[in-house]
C-alpha cells in the first residue's frame, strides 16, 4: 500500500516532470558530487538524483516512507537512508558510521514549507556564524513567496531581513516558477526554484550582533524612515550624518539599502578597538 500524505509532516509531493528536470538541470550534477537531499517523499526527485551523482544522502522524518524508499532504492550502492528530523540531525556524526558517504557538498530538495527558515540557517548558518564548510550550491523548491524575498534586489516590496541575511551569507538566483497543481495533494500557494551559492559578502561585517540588531530594528516599521526605525540606538542626527556618509538619501527606508550598505552602516556603527 502506497503511502498518503501527511499533513503533520507539510508533505506535498512533486509529480511534474517539467518541474523535476529544472531542478536537476539547476544543480549542474557531476560525477564526483556528493549530494544531501532533505525530505525525498516517494523518491520521484531522489530517483533522478541518483544515477547523476557520487553518493546521495537522503534524509526523511516519515518512517513509512524510509520503508518505502527502502524497498525501492535500498540496494543502490550509492545511496545512504537516514530515518531522522533533518532540524536535529547531527550529520557528521551520523556519516561517521557509513565511511563510503563523505560530507556532501551540493544540496537539491524540495522541503517542507512549515520549516523552510529553520532548514535555511541549518544550511547556511547565520551572519555571526556562517556553515563551515559552506556547500558548493544549494537548490531548493520553495513557497513562492519565500523565494522572491530569498532574490529579491533593494528597492523593491519583497526585500526584508530575510533577504539581507541570506544575501549575506549566499548569492540566490530565481530558477523557475512551479504551480501548485504540480504537487500531490496541491498546495494552498505556488512554488518556485532557487539556486543558492553561500559565501559571505565582502567585506564582512565587524559586529555581526550589531548588524542583526540594526536589521531588526530598520524592518520593524517598513513604512517608516530608517532614522526613525533606529532612533532608539542611534541618535537620529547621527543615523543622517552616516547616511550622507554612505552617499545615501537620509529619508531611506530600510528596503533601499543594499546587503553592502547595511554591512557598511553596521560597521561605521562598531565601535574601535
Amino acid at each position: 500500500m502506497t503511502p498518503q500524505p501527511r499533513k503533520q509532516f507539510a508533505q506535498h509531493w512533486l509529480r511534474s516532470e517539467k518541474a523535476l528536470d529544472k531542478i536537476v538541470a539547476a544543480a549542474k550534477l557531476q560525477k564526483s558530487d556528493r549530494v544531501l537531499e532533505i525530505g525525498p517523499g516517494t523518491g520521484i526527485l531522489t530517483r533522478r538524483l541518483l544515477p547523476e551523482v557520487q553518493s546521495l544522502i537522503s534524509v526523511e522524518i516519515d518512517r513509512d516512507l524510509c520503508e518505502l524508499l527502502a524497498k525501492k532504492l535500498g540496494e543502490k550502492e550509492n545511496f545512504l537512508l537516514l530515518q531522522d528530523d533533518f532540524l536535529t540531525l547531527d550529520l557528521d556524526t551520523q556519516l561517521a558510521s557509513f565511511p563510503n558517504f563523505q560530507n556532501p557538498n551540493k544540496v537539491v530538495a524540495n522541503i517542507p514549507y512549515n520549516i523552510t527558515g529553520p532548514i535555511l540557517e541549518k544550511l547556511l548558518g547565520n551572519i555571526a556564524q556562517p556553515v563551515e564548510p559552506a556547500y558548493d550550491s544549494i537548490v531548493l523548491l520553495v513557497q513562492k513567496e519565500v523565494a522572491q524575498r530569498l532574490y529579491a534586489k533593494p528597492d523593491s516590496r519583497a526585500f526584508g531581513a530575510l533577504s539581507v541575511r541570506v544575501q549575506y551569507l549566499a548569492e540566490c538566483e530565481f530558477i523557475c516558477d512551479v504551480p501548485a497543481k504540480a504537487f500531490h495533494p496541491p498546495p494552498k500557494v505556488d512554488s518556485a526554484v532557487v539556486r543558492l551559492h553561500p559565501r559571505v559578502v565582502e567585506p564582512p561585517a565587524d559586529d555581526p550582533k550589531r548588524l542583526e540588531t540594526l536589521l531588526n530594528l530598520g524592518f520593524s516599521s517598513k513604512r517608516k524612515m530608517l532614522r526613525n526605525n533606529l532612533k532608539s540606538v542611534v541618535d537620529r542626527d547621527r543615523i543622517t550624518h552616516l547616511l550622507e556618509q554612505l552617499e545615501v538619501n537620509p529619508q531611506v527606508r530600510a528596503e533601499d539599502l543594499s546587503v553592502q550598505q547595511w554591512v557598511a552602516l553596521s560597521n561605521l556603527l562598531t565601535p574601535s578597538p
